[in-house]
């Protein structure tokens, strides 16, 4: 008997929601690392510049300074690969959109050739997972470089230029593992616990889903972190304290997973919690399920290639002289789906009007003289990264005057040109971007649903075989515990994507209800059954 449920056929548009678009979040736990690592990474340089009189190159040296804004939630181990890889990636954004600058002076040319480099940057950084600021910054540089002037035999300088600084970004975000080894690893085991305390004092469906995906994530840390270290091992095992009061939470101690985490964001030794034998199995590779990422993927980069081409073209059709801004306007809405997108596209358009007001009130202060306008930049890099992590839209307010104020180091622009361009550039990439994200339909947004609704039953399948079998091999039952652990919040993300998007039939909701319950209730198993061997939680 299919236990498939009956939908219909008839493909669904969404309501674009308004309200809670603009609403503030939290800060982040450490909105301050990204801020001021940014200002560490960007001031030397643009001061050696100022110094020396060149601020016309400040465009190549920020393009290796911004990298410093990455991978601040890795261990350094992983952090050290990521941030290798990012300056490699924006040094080569960069090479293609000065070497295109150089050999051929067509606007349609070029805007072309961004939004192919756009739409590449978003695959890569979606598919490795990269995190925060994404792809946004790389097109950013990209896409600018594709209009500043340039010939060939300059390429390789500034090429340079951007290489070294983006060394000097990379030692700027390793440089806290000096005082820190275990930051991020801390930090990440410590939003477990305190999750899995929430849950465990009002134990809602609503919250399962976090809780069990803030657990995955410390899982998905402690495994990037190289050598398992005593201090590894100790954050495991409260990691394990976490997933146990997620499965039995009647019997969790909130008070005391909290004070865990509250020790663990200190500077305090790591608790140890009791030592068990759950860790047998710690070493299986949490990795995800084998349907391609490439495959998801697809239609977010068609959307991207096109709506940035679309966005560039339309600006050159209205005569605005830096197409390019429409071209990352369009290109910083892509998101997960359509509905998430075009919140995106409302944070971008309201955080860039009123950052343009910004701009007007500060820009006789940047005019002052070069050290004002350097000065200037600085201030608002730390303030868009202290910003951006509480809504989109709050951040942009700092990027919108920094990124005007940048076109200002190659020489003195015209105010309210500039604005003008800004804003007319801002709304035809968000309109025109959100339209290429309705007309590029993601049909596979359902049979993903339908391959995580698979991967969930397969795993719940052999855990429970492992459960009612004779005793398993050593380490098997923690191994498929947390294989169906991790189906189980790729199938709540899935869901939560495939939700937001158009053009597609209904979603098997009671067949996801069913298999999240009977997966959550087999994961409870596997924890009773620990506790009938001796094991306490």
């Amino acid at each position: 008997m299919s236990s498939a449920t009956p939908h219909s056929d008839t493909p669904r548009v969404r309501r674009l929601p308004l309200a809670g678009v603009l609403r503030l979040g939290r800060p982040s736990d450490i909105w301050f690392k990204p801020a001021l690592s940014v200002v560490v990474a960007v001031a030397p340089p643009n001061l050696t510049l100022l110094a020396l009189g060149r601020l016309d190159l400040a465009m190549y040296t920020m393009a290796g300074s911004l990298c410093a804004l990455y991978a601040h939630n890795r261990p350094y181990a992983a952090r050290a690969r990521a941030l290798a890889w990012v300056v490699l990636g924006m040094v080569a954004g960069l090479g293609v959109g000065l070497v295109a600058a150089s050999l051929t002076g067509s606007a349609v040319v070029l805007v072309t050739v961004g939004a192919l480099v756009a739409a590449v940057q978003k695959t890569l950084c979606d598919a490795t997972r990269i995190g925060p600021p994404g792809h946004v910054v790389l097109t950013f540089i990209s896409s600018a470089s594709l209009f500043a002037p340039q010939t060939l035999a300059q390429v390789p300088g500034h090429l340079a230029l951007a290489l070294a600084t983006g060394a000097w970004a990379w030692l700027v975000g390793m440089a806290p593992g000096l005082l820190r080894p275990h930051g991020p690893e801390r930090r990440a085991t410590a939003r477990a616990l305190d999750t899995a305390a929430a849950y465990a004092e009002n134990p809602r469906p609503q919250a399962s889903g976090a809780a069990h995906a803030a657990v995955q994530a410390a899982w998905q840390t402690l495994l990037s972190a190289g050598t398992r270290s005593e201090t590894r091992r100790a954050l495991e095992r409260l990691v394990v304290r976490a997933e146990v009061a997620l499965a039995a939470p009647a019997d969790a101690d909130p008070d005391r997973l909290r004070a865990w985490a509250r020790a663990l964001r200190g500077t305090a030794p790591v608790p140890q919690a009791p030592d068990d034998d759950e860790l047998l199995g710690v070493e299986i590779e949490l990795a995800a399920p084998a349907h391609s990422v490439w495959r998801m993927l697809a239609p977010i980069a068609v959307r991207t290639a096109l709506g940035c081409a679309l966005a560039g073209y339309a600006s050159l059709a209205l005569g605005v002289g830096r197409p390019y801004w429409a071209l990352v306007t369009a290109a910083s809405l892509y998101q997960a789906n359509v509905t998430l997108t075009w919140s995106r596209g409302v944070q971008r358009v309201v955080g860039n009007f009123v950052g343009v007001l910004v701009f007007a009130a500060v820009v006789p202060l940047a005019h002052l003289g070069p050290a004002a306008l350097v000065l200037c930049c600085l201030a608002f890099n730390f303030g868009a990264e202290a910003l951006i992590a509480r809504n989109y839209w709050l951040g942009s307010i700092c990027v919108t005057p920094m990124a005007l104020l940048i076109t200002e180091f190659a020489g003195h622009q015209e105010p309210g040109r500039l604005i003008t361009e800004r804003v007319m550039d801002t709304l035809v990439g968000a309109l025109v971007g959100f339209v290429a994200a309705v007309a590029v339909t993601n049909r596979r947004a359902g049979d993903r649903v339908e391959q995580s609704l698979a991967a969930v039953e397969r795993a719940r399948e052999h855990t429970a075989r492992l459960l009612a079998g004779p005793p398993p091999a050593p380490g098997a039952l923690e191994s498929a515990r947390r294989a169906l652990a991790t189906a189980l919040v790729d199938l709540r993300a899935t869901v939560e994507a495939a939700s937001g998007e158009w053009w597609q039939r209904a979603l098997p909701q009671e067949r996801v209800v069913r298999a999240e319950r009977a997966g959550h209730r087999t994961l409870a198993a596997t924890i009773r059954q620990h506790r009938t061997e001796g094991v306490r939680p």
